[in-house]
This record gives structure tokens, sequence and C-alpha cells, in this order.
């Protein structure tokens, strides 16, 4: 028994961004949970990766292709014709953001478009999660959390393409699905998110681990900042969590934006994570950089409490816990743990051992 019962038990699932950090392990997880999952996404975005690290092309129907080719994005739902779409493809960073903005741009905004104008055409119930950022809101630097009803906003370009990306959604809710019970379209927003497989430029765990595997200080763009940190299994927990209400009874009811942040106690500095992964890691230093930085937010916070109060969800691990898991799988990587598709299972395992229901 899992925390979704048999919600995904032998249903179709199509994973955009399979091939991605989230999405390698949303794919992984959703086998686990018996789905007939499909993806589509581009090549893995680094080397090494997550997804051929723990040969995820083995356990699903592996697409290459371009959420920003329409046409062929559309082929491939109408030939799957899911019960399930999660739409992870994006691109994820900030300061990729600033180098290829209108790639940045197309990618999140018309992107999303693309996917939900395919699913109009769909003739059979599905449920859409589509995936966008904490960073899609209006950010004014408020110690309070953001809340789901807050302005979409961003004054980077990925931040403002996941605004965009929000409003898009709404609109073809309201527009096109309003009428249609059995298409049910949601969107998540989550935190900064941590765990095994990330190699992604620019982020701070992955640095991290570069840095000690070749002994030389953490090289720390923003030690300030404070980030709501969380484990990659949690914000998929609410994921799957909202998709399998939204194929139930009422599911309409859940057709509306959510936050899945970390326990209040998981924002913290990124100095303060930094200090953590040297420990767990045991050894290492850091030392911040000396070259001015483009901009970032310095505090940024989500209030989870509608998805607590109406999902009934709550994240499961807290920021040691969070810590402790993701370096022990870099450093299984490290020593040379060639069974690293077991390592991810026992972790979700582990997770879902956790019962607060």
């Amino acid at each position: 028994m899992t925390d979704f019962g048999k919600s995904f038990q032998n249903r179709k699932v199509l994973v955009t961004g399979h091939t991605g950090f989230k999405g390698a392990w949303l794919s992984l997880w959703l086998h686990q949970l018996g789905a007939r999952v499909t993806g589509y996404a581009l090549p893995p975005p680094t080397n090494p990766s997550l997804f051929r690290l723990c040969r995820i092309d083995n356990i699903l129907d592996h697409h290459i292709g371009d959420v920003r080719d329409g046409d062929s994005l559309s082929r491939i739902i109408d030939k799957t014709k899911p019960d399930f779409v999660f739409h992870l493809a994006a691109q994820s960073l900030v300061r990729a953001s600033y180098e290829k903005p209108l790639e940045t741009l197309q990618t999140n905004i018309m992107g999303t478009a693309n996917l939900l104008a395919a699913c109009r055409y769909l003739k059979k119930g599905c449920a859409v999660v589509v995936v966008t950022s904490d960073k899609c809101y209006e950010n004014r630097e408020v110690l309070t959390g953001y809340r789901e009803t807050d302005p979409m906003g961003g004054s980077d370009p990925y931040s403002a393409s996941k605004g965009c990306a929000e409003l898009v959604t709404a609109c073809w809710r309201k527009s096109f699905f309003k009428e249609r019970d059995n298409i049910r379209i949601a969107s998540a927003r989550a935190g900064n998110v941590i765990g095994g497989g990330d190699w992604a430029k620019d982020r701070i765990v992955p640095d991290c681990i570069a840095a000690l595997q070749s002994g030389r200080p953490i090289v720390v763009r923003n030690p300030e900042a404070v980030r709501p940190w969380q484990h990659v299994l949690d914000p998929l927990f609410g994921y799957m969590t909202l998709a399998a209400r939204l194929r139930g009874r009422n599911g309409q009811d859940y057709c509306s934006g959510w936050n899945f942040g970390p326990q209040a106690g998981n924002s913290r500095t990124v100095a303060l994570l930094v200090n953590n992964i040297i420990e767990c890691w045991g050894a290492g230093s850091w030392r911040r950089a000396g070259s001015k930085s483009l901009h970032e937010a310095t505090l940024l916070s989500l209030d989870c409490k509608k998805a607590r109060k109406e999902l009934g969800w709550r994240p499961k691990w807290n920021f040691p816990k969070t810590v402790r898991e993701t370096t022990a799988w870099y450093k299984a990587w490290d020593d040379g743990e060639k069974d690293l598709m077991k390592l991810c299972i026992d972790q979700i395992r582990d997770f879902e051992t956790i019962r607060y229901r």
C-alpha cells in the first residue's frame, strides 16, 4: 500500500522532461507504482545524468522531442492517450535564462501552450499537472510565504517565463476546459529541490559535489540567500497527490494552482546548506565568490496551507534528513556504486514508509 493506493496502477502516464533530474525521479517512482509511463523530452541535459545512470529508458516508452514542436508533441499525446500528464519539460535555470532569454521564454511559455493545446483533442478523461516554480510569484522579498492567490511576476527571464506559464495554464483551463469535466488541469509550484542525481550547471548541490570530489573549496555566490530547500521526493509526492485527486470524484475542485514547499524549518541560508553538506561528506571548505553575480532573489518561501488543508499533503523529510539522503546518494556514486536505480528505489521506499494520515 502506498500513499496513492492504486491511482497509477496500469494507468497510462505521459511525463514531459523525463530525461531531467526531477523527471527521471518521477518516472522511476511512477514505474514502481505500476504505471505505464511514456516520456517526451530532449536528450539528457547533463553528463553524467540520473536518466542514464539509472537506465530510465529501460522502464518506459522513451521519445526524444522538443515541447516547442507542437506537432510532434501532439502526435505523442494522440498516440499515448494518457490518463495522466505531468509537464516538467522546461529551461529550468535562472542564470541560463540570462544567456538564452528567447529560448527560455519559448520553451517555458509556448511549450506549456503546445501541451495544453494538444490536450484539447483528447476524447478521454485526463488529469494534467503543469509544473512551474516558486519563482513564478512577483517577489517582494517579504518574510511571509507566497500564497496561490498572490500575483505572478519575475524580474529575470526564467521567473517571468514561469509566471507566464501559470497565466497560460489558467487561461487554457478557463477558456477551453471549463465545460469539459473530463480534462482537469492544475499547476504545481515547488521550492528549491535537491537530491541525488542532479548535475545541472550553477546549482548549489552539484557545485558542492564537484568541488568536494576535486578537493577544491566550494565557491558560493550568495551565501546569505534564504531558500526553501526540499528533497525531490517531497514535491513529487505533492504532484502525484494532486494528480490522483484530479482523477477522483469532484476532481474539478482541484483545478487551480498549488504550492508544494518544504517544512517551515527547511528554509535555510545557502551557507548553512553548504556547511551541512560538508559535514555529511566528511571533509571540505567553502569561500564566497569574488565577482558580482547576476540578480537572484535573497528571500523566497511558499505558504503551503492550501495543500495541507485541501489535499491532506505535507512534506515528509526535514532539512537534516534531506541533506543526509542527498549527500549519501552522491557519496555512493562517488564510491563507484553501480546499481543507482536500486539506491533511488530504496530512498523512495524509505520515504513511503512515513505515514501521517
